[in-house]
């Protein structure tokens, strides 16, 4: 296979950390909720206080503080569900923005209702819906917005001003629309900059796995493909080692003595084909890890060097091992055919010289292919591991990396690739130990390690 794809490029394949899950934008937005929740709490209780102390207006303290309790006991509620690992649903963030324009809507009733220079508040809440909810989730909490501030206007209770500030009320409603302007800006600013990110992280999620079902698909019909032709394949090879052991023991034959080397020589690459078409139908067939064999690291490492330098005579594979202590691993074929492929890569790059090198650094273990080929063309550097991306220009070429990254992948690691600076170039595989360690010898060497 042509060398693929760029290199300065790395394609990550370690499970996504519960940041980026699919639900964590819901999670985060209810944790936004809870955190703005707070701060309403906090406000409440400031402004109340400071209007009924500081200024003297006669406000219903024992009413307005049990809604704030009320809300103290939603912020709590939330937390409990947040750590359930259960996603957040939509309408889950309905129920509590809902709850919160029911609770403000209760203080302007008990402060002086459309009155209160806060009303304005009603529109932080119908902006966070038009950003958290589903189009009618967010329509349906405008509507209630509209109707509370309706009814705000018919019933409430009046604000009782002392004689000091009922003498010019209009200039005590413009301090407390600035008030409020100032409270609106600054959490509309924090707040919907952090839930649109959360979404732009949630969206980008989305369009990754869209394409990694993409590549999926790519893989399954290339297994069948691949599983088809091997199939074919063996019965004409079949039939070419019978010929060619008829023509062995055949007496004219057998009186060429070059003619019997050419014979044997042919005979092995039959041998090879029958072998590596085995390894197709093996793993078209068999699920990864049935039927690897249990052997250590360094024994499996250095006897895929020997077979390669066995089978390719047209290179030499150095193996350099910085692994530390062996570990007793699964040998899965799969793993030394993602060998193969980078070594075959650096192969026809072409290169002479092609090392593998192998170090555990904590709990990973990196597999470098490195050559002294002419390394990656520069603009090959955005499409590792993505297929038919080949510098051959042949027909079906590209599909090297693209089987790696996405192998190594379902094994949990990741693929990276660059250009060395004294030439060449380099694909590292990043394997966590606990994807191919036998029992817990993985992690307890990946602790010695660190």
């Amino acid at each position: 296979m042509g060398r693929e794809t760029e290199a300065v490029a790395t394609v990550a394949g370690l499970p996504p950390p519960p940041a980026v899950r699919a639900d964590t934008a819901g999670r985060k937005n209810m944790l936004q909720l809870v955190q703005l929740r707070w701060m309403a709490v906090f406000g409440q209780v400031v402004t109340a206080g400071f209007s009924h102390v500081g200024l003297g207006v006669s406000l219903p303290l024992r009413g307005m503080g049990m809604v704030a309790a009320g809300l103290v006991l939603l912020n709590l509620a939330s937390l409990v569900r947040l750590r359930l690992r259960a996603p957040v649903r939509s309408w889950e963030l309905f129920v509590v923005v809902m709850l919160d324009v029911a609770a403000l809507t209760a203080q302007l009733f008990l402060s002086g209702g459309v009155t209160n220079p806060f009303i304005s508040l009603f529109l932080l809440q119908v902006t966070l819906a038009a950003v958290l909810l589903p189009l009618r989730a967010a329509w349906a909490v405008a509507a209630v917005t509209c109707l509370c501030v309706l009814g705000l206007s018919f019933l409430h209770r009046p604000l009782i001003l002392p004689e000091t500030l009922g003498a010019d009320p209009y200039r005590l409603h413009l301090q407390g629309f600035l008030v409020c302007f100032v409270l609106d800006a600054v959490l509309l600013v924090i707040f919907v900059t952090r839930i649109s990110r959360n979404l732009r992280v949630r969206d980008a999620r989305l369009a990754h796995l869209r394409e990694q079902a993409m590549q999926e698909e790519h893989i399954v019909r290339m297994g069948l493909l691949a599983s088809g032709a091997a199939h074919e394949l063996g019965t004409p090879l079949a039939t070419l080692s019978v010929i060619l052991g008829d023509w062995q023991r055949m007496p004219a034959l057998r009186a060429i003595p070059d003619l019997q080397a050419e014979m044997e020589e042919m005979q092995v690459a039959v041998r090879r084909c029958k072998t590596i078409i085995s390894g197709i139908l093996l793993s078209a067939g068999e699920a990864r890890g049935e039927g690897a064999a249990r052997t250590t690291l360094r024994p499996f490492l250095a006897e895929f060097v020997a077979e390669w330098n066995e089978t390719r005579p047209g290179s030499t594979l150095e193996f350099v091992d910085r692994s530390g202590p062996d570990l007793a691993i699964a040998a899965d074929p799969i793993l030394k055919q993602v060998l193969f492929n980078l070594a075959s890569n650096a192969q026809e790059a072409p290169a002479t010289h092609i090392r593998l090198t192998a170090v555990r650094e904590g709990r990973l273990l990196r597999l470098a292919v490195s050559d002294d080929g002419p390394g990656f063309p520069p603009e090959m550097l955005a499409r590792l591991g993505q297929p038919y991306s080949s510098t051959k220009g042949k027909q079906g070429r590209g599909l090297g990396l693209f089987l790696v990254v996405n192998v190594v992948r379902k094994l949990g690691g990741s693929v990276g690739a660059a250009n060395r600076p004294e030439g060449g170039a380099v694909v590292t595989v990043t394997l966590p130990l606990s994807a191919i360690a036998i029992g817990k010898g993985g992690e307890d060497a990946g602790r010695d390690a660190a």
